[in-house]
């Protein structure tokens, strides 16, 4: 006969299993209804007229998502050139020289922006990001002056990420022993370059995955973004021209119009593709740790 101990003990473990299979299965779920979405118009109008078509007219049945990919990359690109410098400053200041009550004031102000929805992000692009853009804009003689643009966007997507990815990266510097930093001190070593060439080199692996995880976020920013990048299907010339991003066309859109052929699949194609990129730039990131990590070792 079976103890009670036993039992349970089998009973967590299957539970456990059974979980974990969840969390495993559901990315591939996810693709896979997307893929059986969106195939109508994959194996109708071919994959490459859709993925690299400029035009986009639904009632004419042109479903080119080219202009969305790159607005897409160009914005969360923008908001990574924004955000590593502030995030990198923030998280040494705040873990390596800030006194403790500042340290204290700093975290809490970073726990209430990553709190806040990311529709007050887009209000506040509105009310102070596009029109600064828009005086920017006038003095560079752009031809977009509106100062809705993919800068906005970018601009919007790396104030909402910096929370998230900051607070990844100060845990890590937190986790730091700090017999590596009087290591260093000892050696003759300024606090900068201990700093720099001992606590940095120390956790980079992390830092990669901070700041991968802060693009994987940026580029499925959605509210914020439509709100500030203008939301005109064009390739930008600049960066003060408006933009359309994959995340706004799905929001602007599905829902609406679904009585056009392969509309509906040509947003779920465009879902996908999403997930495909993100997806990809995670391997990538996780290819360079690993080598790095491997190169270290």
């Amino acid at each position: 006969m079976l103890k009670p101990r036993y039992i349970a003990e089998k009973f967590r473990k299957s539970w456990m299993l059974f979980t974990l299979s969840i969390i495993l299965i559901l990315p591939f779920a996810i693709g896979a209804s997307l893929l059986y979405k969106s195939w109508p118009i994959v194996s109708g109008s071919g994959l490459g007229d859709v993925l690299f078509g400029s035009d986009w007219m639904p009632i004419q049945g042109k479903f080119g998502l080219w202009p969305f990919i790159v607005n897409s990359i160009i914005i969360t690109l923008t908001g990574l050139v924004l955000m590593i410098p502030v995030c990198l400053a923030a998280a040494i200041y705040i873990t390596q020289f800030a006194p403790l009550w500042v340290r204290r004031v700093l975290r809490t102000t970073i726990d209430i922006l990553a709190g806040i929805p990311s529709v007050i992000f887009g209000l506040w692009g509105i009310i102070t990001i596009v029109p600064l853009i828009s005086e920017w804009a006038v003095q560079a003689g752009a031809e977009n002056a509106t100062g809705y643009s993919v800068l906005a966007a970018g601009v919007v997507i790396a104030v909402a990420t910096i929370p998230f990815v900051l607070n990844m990266l100060i845990e890590l510097f937190e986790a730091v022993s700090m017999e590596l930093m009087e290591t260093g001190l000892s050696m003759g070593a300024s606090k900068w370059q201990t700093i720099r060439d001992i606590i940095m080199m120390k956790i980079k692996h992390g830092i990669i995955a901070s700041f991968t995880l802060g693009v994987s976020k940026a580029f499925g920013e959605t509210i914020a973004v439509l709100m500030v990048v203008g939301n005109i299907v064009q390739i930008p010339k600049s960066v003060f021209d408006a933009g359309y991003p994959l995340p706004a066309l799905l929001a602007n859109n599905y829902g609406e119009m679904m009585s056009i052929p392969k509309y509906d699949s040509a947003l779920m194609l465009s879902a996908l593709i999403l997930l495909i990129i993100v997806i990809l730039f995670n391997y990538f990131a996780h290819k360079v740790i690993s080598h790095y990590h491997l190169k270290s070792s």
